[in-house]
């Protein structure tokens, strides 16, 4: 083993000049450069969100937007640089384009490290096959060889799709501290809810002593986030062990695996605002929960902040006859009519005479003249015609997709136009440019629809 100097220099700066130190310090080295990380972090942001319906039908679901200037992705990498984790594997597959984009370099959280940093890691080729991420733990081993690049003691697991602020270090204490070979996060839910999660069972240590899959009759109502925390050795094993699983889960595999296996599994309990935005009613929910008088999820903390890849545009523009109540409006929109309890993104324009309530409109939509919109969701990139109605009509159950399309909203993808003086009523869904001549009578009625050809509904 040979020893190799490296030099930092460092810049004192004084009043009238500066001076130059370098300081040399000396390590061991293998080979190449010993790279070592304490905790690294992957990212699993390659979900389709097939429950967001038309809204991921083009983009993944950690990149749609959020709270008017946001991404999901946006809040697990700033808990991230937050925490103190600078190395983070960011896994995508589906839909990646605006997902890669957005995240660069990683500039916006800090992460455009020389050693470490933001790193995407797609499905790639390999010499003897090529193949998809088929499940949450699948996608991890694949990318064995870059957790082992730097040589972690601990390797932090995280979903892109959730909406939370958490400081990782503190949970990495408590995996320390209980000499845990895995800590999973975990929240307490309604006893009526907890059958929709992963259950742990736990001992008066936070010792987990079972595991349950969705049960139909949980025996706690502990639920689990999608949090791990492996230590290395323990993490590698299993990840090994079960390389041939089909479609090898974290909850249905790696987790039951470790705990029959008799290693310290441990609860770290969580009680802060968390919620997965999984769904259109949940996505609804949780952007309306930002316009409380007092919210409970404050993105206005400044020791908590998170941090995005904006565009520079000009301030947000409110005209004489506008009236804007409890709302939250992006840079660079336009309003010239009525906006009550929305979430509205950066570069919207709202017509005169137009009123909206309820809805969340993202990034560079626009709405033409004496529109009515209710408790609409729409993407980005929309084009809403003049003398529109969204949200008229009975609460009808979406015909084809009745457990996506409800909760009583009008959902539009992005990039659809929307003609002049249609009606559209609720639990409804368009995608793509459509005429009047898909609106029968100038209407497309609750529960309906409207998926031009070539769109994915």
């Amino acid at each position: 083993m040979q020893k190799v100097n490296h030099y930092f220099v460092n810049f004192y700066f004084t009043k009238m000049n500066f001076c130059v130190i370098i300081d040399e310090i000396n390590y061991a080295q293998r080979g190449d450069d010993m790279i070592k990380k304490e905790m690294i972090a992957m990212l699993l942001a390659g979900g389709q969100g097939s429950r967001l319906g038309v809204l991921t039908a083009k983009v993944a679901k950690p990149a749609v937007a959020f709270g008017g200037k946001y991404r999901i992705i946006d809040f697990p990498l700033s808990n991230c640089i937050n925490s103190g984790i600078d190395t983070v594997g960011v896994l995508t597959q589906y839909q990646p384009l605006r997902l890669n984009s957005h995240i660069g370099i990683g500039i916006p959280w800090d992460l455009d490290r020389n050693i470490g940093g933001v790193t995407i890691l797609p499905p790639y080729e390999k010499s003897s096959n090529s193949e998809w991420y088929t499940g949450t733990a699948n996608a991890i081993y694949q990318n064995l060889d870059y957790m082992e690049s730097f040589h972690p003691d601990y390797v932090l697991i995280l979903s892109g799709d959730h909406i939370y602020k958490m400081d990782y270090e503190v949970m990495l204490d408590y995996h320390k501290e209980h000499k845990a070979d895995v800590t999973i996060a975990a929240m307490p839910v309604p006893m009526e809810e907890a059958s929709r999660f992963g259950i742990v069972i736990t001992d008066e240590d936070g010792q987990i002593t079972e595991f349950q899959e969705k049960p139909p009759q949980p025996k706690s109502n502990l639920a689990s986030m999608g949090i791990y925390i492996f230590s290395w050795p323990a993490l590698k094993e299993a990840l090994v062990a079960l390389k041939n699983e089909p479609g090898c889960d974290f909850g249905k595999h790696i987790i039951p695996y470790c705990h029959e296996k008799g290693e310290r599994l441990f609860a770290y309990e969580y009680n802060g605002y968390w919620k997965d935005v999984g769904t259109l009613g949940s996505y609804w929910e949780a952007n309306m929960e930002l316009i409380d008088i007092i919210p409970e999820f404050n993105l206005y903390e400044e020791f908590w902040k998170i941090y995005t890849n904006s565009d520079i545009i000009p301030p947000q523009y409110i005209s004489g006859q506008a009236v804007i109540n409890r709302s939250i409006i992006g840079d660079g929109a336009e309003i010239y009519g009525e906006v009550d309890n929305c979430v509205i993104g950066p570069g919207v324009t709202i017509g005169e005479g137009t009123i909206v309530r309820d809805s969340i409109i993202m990034k560079d939509v626009s709405v033409g003249e004496g529109c009515v919109i209710d408790k609409a969701i729409i993407a980005e990139s929309v084009e809403v015609g003049s003398h529109v109605t969204l949200g008229i009509g009975a609460d009808v159950p979406n015909q084809r997709k009745p457990d996506i399309y409800a909760f009583g909203l009008v959902t539009i993808g992005e990039n659809s136009v929307i003609p002049d003086g249609v009606q559209v009523g609720k639990n409804t869904a368009i995608s793509g440019v459509t005429t009047k001549e898909d609106y029968p009578g100038g209407v497309l009625g609750s529960g309906e629809t409207l998926i031009k050809a070539g769109e994915r509904s």
